[in-house]
């Protein structure tokens, strides 16, 4: 109960950042080790040795090690930007919405900006949702520019499993970060939903060129990320199935060769 207090979600602006406090002390550090193993964290992946982190935040917020993900090298191809489990993927309907959890979504609530939603209608979608055990980064899913990038929403509405399913539609009322990343055949939005009343998301990209499996920001509490392809000629891969594991880097989908041109 201790930890789930920690690392769950909560509403309220004080503890929100009592906790950030604590867990950013090195206070903290004392309870690394039992987060590892109750959490059952690969500590053979990360970047460091577990007792050179020097707080729970720090290990929260760790890098791996340089060739920990493999990062699907196809020309085509896009990959998912986070490690975590596969919540919900599909193409959104012909008005604009898509359902999580039993709950109905519209493009232009979860952009709230109008127009910036357009190039993305009757595309794909796809929701990552991250565990206190993920690695906790964001990576790029294509090559290409950061064409724009915004803030919005400000609410802290649980983003687990009974949120996603109770909640207030967390994914179109929580604080969000967006980017809209592009290249010559694809447009893809990179939608970083926060966890908590204080900012828990942290850009880290140093210019608005990315590579493939390039790092963008990181999360400083578990969240979740939506990511949107326009309606090009784009295929899911096959092999996804709800409720499944992924790491980031791996292939989720591919433009169809012989119709790259959106």
């Amino acid at each position: 109960m201790f930890f789930k207090s920690l690392v769950e979600l909560t509403g309220h602006p004080i503890s929100s950042n009592v906790l950030k406090r604590f867990t950013s002390s090195r206070l903290s550090r004392s309870l690394n080790k039992s987060f590892v193993k109750l959490y059952k964290v690969n500590v053979d992946e990360m970047e460091h040795p577990l007792e050179e982190y020097a707080s729970l935040q720090e290990l929260f917020t760790r890098t791996l090690k340089k060739d920990a993900r493999k990062i699907d090298d196809g020309v085509d191809t896009i990959v998912s930007p986070v490690d975590g489990v596969l919540s919900s993927f599909g193409k959104v309907s012909e008005n604009d919405t898509f359902v999580v959890k039993g709950q109905e979504y519209s493009m232009e609530q979860i952009f709230d900006c109008k127009n910036k939603e357009d190039k993305f209608k009757n595309g794909s979608y796809f929701l990552f949702y991250l565990s206190p055990t993920d690695y906790h980064r964001i990576h790029s899913p294509i090559d290409g520019i950061i064409e724009e990038q915004w803030t919005c929403g400000g609410k802290s509405y649980p983003v687990n499993s009974l949120g996603m399913k109770y909640g207030n539609k967390p994914l179109s009322t929580n604080y969000r970060l967006i980017s809209l990343v592009r290249n010559e055949q694809v447009n893809a939005a990179v939608i970083k939903v926060g966890a908590l009343n204080i900012n828990s998301i942290h850009l880290t990209h140093e210019t608005n060129q990315l590579k493939k499996g390039s790092e963008m920001a990181y999360f400083s509490f578990g969240s979740t990320v939506v990511l949107f392809i326009d309606e090009c000629d784009f295929e899911i891969e096959k092999s996804l199935s709800f409720e499944m594991e992924i790491k980031y880097g791996q292939k989720i989908g591919a433009l169809v060769p012989q119709k790259q041109i959106c």
